[in-house]
């Protein structure tokens, strides 16, 4: 009987017991599997970094010295009073043309600026006041007609073109001041008209004749300094011209009273340069690019002339070109960029390259068939849904931490636009398969 009892106890305490254990046993079963969760999510995370194919530019180009060299001749005068100059640096000139007068002291020279600012808006007032000008007017024409000049302004603006954005700032003044007079929001501009005349009168009472008078001989483009290097840097310097030259040339303005500036002959200029070519990037005849520090804008160019100076390293280049500006006349010599080309194409970060056997379709040069072919090719590897997948690089320009590829809409055996690029180390036995943990 007191074993019965005994068992009954034990039996007793075992089923008490159960609820306890059951929940340890549980707690044990989660928590085995958070962890293996935690280790798959952890490794797909970790293979699942990745960077997108997006479309980018890049410019190849070299820095250089650029040395401009120009078929110029220095302009003098007696040096005597203050020069004032009626065309600008670059300013075309034509036979004939004042460049400059001289005057006295500096207030002349104010008193002559100030009559031309008054004699042009006295113009600009005069056409306005025209009778003709407002008895063809009309509301509708003149509205259609500032919304032309104002889209011409800023076609002019897009294109640098600073002469054309005052011309066209004039024309639309006049148009809306028209505008102003034919709808009644003002009487006339009579009394402005007046009051610029008086101011002339007064200036012309206070003013002196030019002491001198500086004309152009024959069309030119003019430049209101001088550096010294007019004779030594002209066009018969062109096959002559070194390396050491070159890196000698300074870029400075003289200071001699005697001197107006110089004239520019010709459309036509050049540039030299010392440039590393030892990997003959450029030949001779090769259009490319210019670009100053000086200048945000970009000039095509052909190269006329590489000559090796004994280093490699150093081979003196001649450049050609035929546009000019007002930006391309203020030095002798500044930084400048030799762009050889612009690219577009995928970029592809440097740590993302891998290389990996591919075996693609290419064409047999005794059959012209389309044969496979293996080999071990320069790629990255791409994420596509949970599929790893190789995919092959047409490299078209490298840069210093990327590179760009060349987009082959025709092919998937390459990169594609928007392709999820894996940027860590992959087992190449993965590739084109799920991927496991």
């Amino acid at each position: 009987m007191r074993k019965s009892n005994n068992d009954a106890a034990a039996k007793k305490n075992r089923s008490d017991a159960s609820p306890f254990v059951k929940l340890l046993r549980n707690l044990a079963i989660f928590l085995s599997i958070a962890v293996f969760v935690s280790v798959f999510s952890n490794m797909r995370n970790k293979v699942r970094e990745t960077t997108v194919a997006l479309m980018d530019d890049a410019v190849a180009y070299k820095e250089f010295k650029a040395v401009f060299i120009r078929d110029e001749e220095v302009k003098t005068y007696n040096g005597e009073g203050v020069l004032s100059y009626n065309i600008p640096d670059g300013g075309k000139l034509g036979n004939g043309t004042v460049i400059a007068m001289a005057y006295p002291s500096d207030e002349q020279i104010s008193l002559n600026s100030e009559r031309k600012r008054l004699r042009h808006r006295l113009s600009i007032l005069n056409k306005i006041e025209n009778p003709g000008t407002r008895e063809s007017a009309q509301t509708s024409g003149i509205s259609a007609s500032i919304n032309e000049s104002y889209r011409r302004l800023l076609y002019d603006r897009d294109k640098h073109d600073y002469a054309a954005i005052s011309d066209e700032m004039d024309d639309l003044l006049v148009l809306m001041s028209t505008y102003q007079i034919i709808t009644n929001e003002t009487d006339g501009f009579k009394q402005q008209i007046a009051d610029i005349k008086a101011k002339l009168l007064e200036i012309q009472s206070n003013s002196v004749q030019p002491s001198s008078v500086i004309v152009a001989d024959r069309p030119a483009y003019f430049v209101s300094y001088s550096d010294g290097y007019e004779e030594a840097l002209n066009p018969a310097a062109l096959s002559t011209i070194t390396a050491q030259q070159i890196h000698d040339v300074e870029d400075r303005k003289l200071q001699d009273d005697t001197i107006v500036g110089k004239m520019i002959n010709g459309y036509s200029w050049h540039v030299a340069g010392v440039l590393d070519n030892s990997r003959h990037d450029f030949t001779v005849g090769e259009p490319v690019m210019l670009r100053f520090e000086s200048s945000a804008d970009t000039y095509n160019a052909v190269i006329t002339d590489i000559r090796d100076s004994g280093d490699p390293s150093e081979s003196v280049f001649i450049i050609e070109c035929s546009e000019f500006n007002s930006d391309l006349v203020q030095h002798r010599a500044e930084s400048a960029e030799l762009i050889k080309d612009n690219y577009r194409g995928l970029r592809v970060p440097r740590d993302a390259i891998r290389f990996a056997d591919k075996t693609i379709s290419v064409t047999d040069p005794e059959t012209g068939e389309k044969v496979p072919e293996t080999a071990n090719r320069k790629g990255v590897y791409t994420l596509k849904g949970d599929k790893i997948e190789f995919k092959l690089l047409d490299v078209i320009y490298e840069g210093t931490d990327y590179v760009l590829s060349k987009v082959h809409e025709d092919s998937t055996d390459y990169l594609a636009l928007y392709d999820d690029i894996l940027m860590e180390g992959v087992d190449p036995d993965y590739a084109g398969k799920e991927l496991q943990p």
